[in-house]
């Protein structure tokens, strides 16, 4: 009997555990706005509506079934680059047009408690709970026909590797805890050299993808460190060179913080006109499905950006103490990307009907109902090298279709760049693959 009676309190209690799991999972704010309206160089700030639990709602992956691929806009045509990859999220292009892909996820992390069992859930539901394979691909197209014929490692044994950087003859990485350097020659297809570690970054953490460019006089590297958490809650003192972007001067190796209170900055580029470095930056959670909206901003050396005190430009969070000498300080981002897109891919250039302006790549949301992002969009920039306020400046989609018709991910776009030979490529971490977007 008292057997009987510890089996029936042992599935009550699992019973209780799976219902609370299944109300995080089910329940939770709904958005009252649209993601139009929550974009753009002014978006509608409404009251905050904070989360204690925060809204789940993430699309589970199905992949792409035969045949199957993103839907251009008009004036656009899209095609397969290369298939086969293990989550590949990032891209870079080298000089003589091989395309190096970093195969790569989050490092290991540490199973503390329920909240980190349902965040592994979501993350295996979002198709983000594979290993990492810690790998630099390359891609060869040396026919031309828009298909890469050969794909082979090019650098492994990393640690959950992201952004590259190619100075000289110098290839720059950046893992998740380091900043290494191996050396290149033109053309070869597999570097055997141990990387050498050029600095320490602090590791893991939620936002452990740190993307790396070189200025454009190639004297200069700039580092992108996201925050470990959502809003501080594990005190500042675990943001430690944390929430910025670092400049590594590489004649003299002095590292100093170029800009900071950037929640998690990813994507970095130089705008072709005024050659300002911008930035597209995840902003914070359990603000309700309105709030805040992720954004691209040209990034000013010394600025802050008000993580984790505030958000858009002086709007107090006060779930964080409050720090009203630094409101004055704080620096109003250019343009809002919309809530929750977890916007991480950014690239200059001009394709099609898509002329002068910035392709993002919208990663998509996981706690938003609606769902946002899970798609490329275009934000057209006028001749001053800011997005255009006014006419004609409204956000655009170039690639669609990563949801199916019943609201499942086929896939999820991350990095993208524009290359030499006019085209775009998209990086598609679920699907496994690398589109090619042509101009018809």
């Amino acid at each position: 009997m008292k057997l009987r009676s510890k089996l029936l309190v042992l599935f009550v209690i699992i019973a209780v555990v799976l219902g609370a799991a299944w109300v995080i999972l089910t329940k939770g704010d709904t958005a009252q706005l649209s993601v139009e309206a929550v974009s753009g160089p002014k978006p509608k700030i409404t009251p905050a509506r904070t989360e204690v639990i925060p809204t789940v709602k993430v699309a589970s992956v199905v992949g792409w079934a035969d045949g199957a691929k993103p839907v251009p806009a008009a004036g656009l045509a899209v095609g397969q680059f290369a298939a086969g990859l293990d989550h590949p999220r990032w891209l870079y292009e080298l000089p003589n047009g091989d395309v190096l892909v970093a195969e790569t996820n989050s490092p290991p992390r540490e199973t503390k408690g329920i909240a980190d069992w349902i965040m592994g859930l979501l993350m295996k539901r979002a198709g983000a709970g594979v290993p990492s394979a810690d790998r630099i691909t390359l891609l060869r197209d040396a026919d031309g026909d828009g298909v890469a014929e050969m794909k082979v490692p090019f650098l492994t044994g990393l640690a959950s590797p992201f952004g590259m950087a190619l100075v000289g003859d110098q290839l720059y990485i950046g893992n998740h805890d380091a900043l290494v350097v191996v050396p290149y020659t033109a053309g070869e297809t597999r570097i055997t050299a141990k990387p050498k570690k050029v600095m320490d970054l602090p590791g893991g953490g939620n936002h452990w993808a740190k993307n790396v460019v070189a200025s454009p006089d190639n004297q200069i590297l700039y580092i992108s460190v996201g925050s470990s958490s959502n809003i501080a809650e594990n005190g500042m003192e675990a943001e430690d060179y944390r929430a910025n972007i670092l400049e590594l001067n590489l004649r003299t190796k002095g590292v100093r913080i170029f800009a900071t209170g950037l929640r998690n900055p990813v994507g970095m580029a130089w705008e072709p006109k005024s050659q300002a470095l911008w930035t597209v930056v995840n902003e914070r959670d359990m603000l309700g499905g309105d709030l805040a909206p992720d954004y691209m901003t040209r990034v000013d050396f010394g600025a802050f950006y008000g993580w984790p005190y505030s958000y858009w430009g002086g709007y107090e969070d006060k779930r964080v103490p409050e720090r009203p000498d630094l409101l004055q300080y704080t620096k109003r981002p250019d343009y809002a990307l919309g809530p929750h897109t977890a916007s991480l891919g950014l690239a200059f250039g001009s394709l099609g009907p898509f002329q002068n302006g910035a392709f993002v790549g919208q990663h998509g949301s996981w706690n938003r109902q609606p769902v946002s992002g899970y798609k490329v969009t275009f934000v057209p920039f006028g001749d001053r090298g800011f997005p255009i306020n006014g006419p004609g400046g409204a956000m655009r989609d170039v690639l669609t279709g990563f949801l199916d018709k019943d609201g499942r991910a086929q896939g999820r776009p991350v990095g993208v760049i524009t290359r030499s030979k006019g085209d775009l490529l998209v990086a598609d971490d679920v699907g496994n693959r690398i589109w090619r977007v042509t101009a018809k």
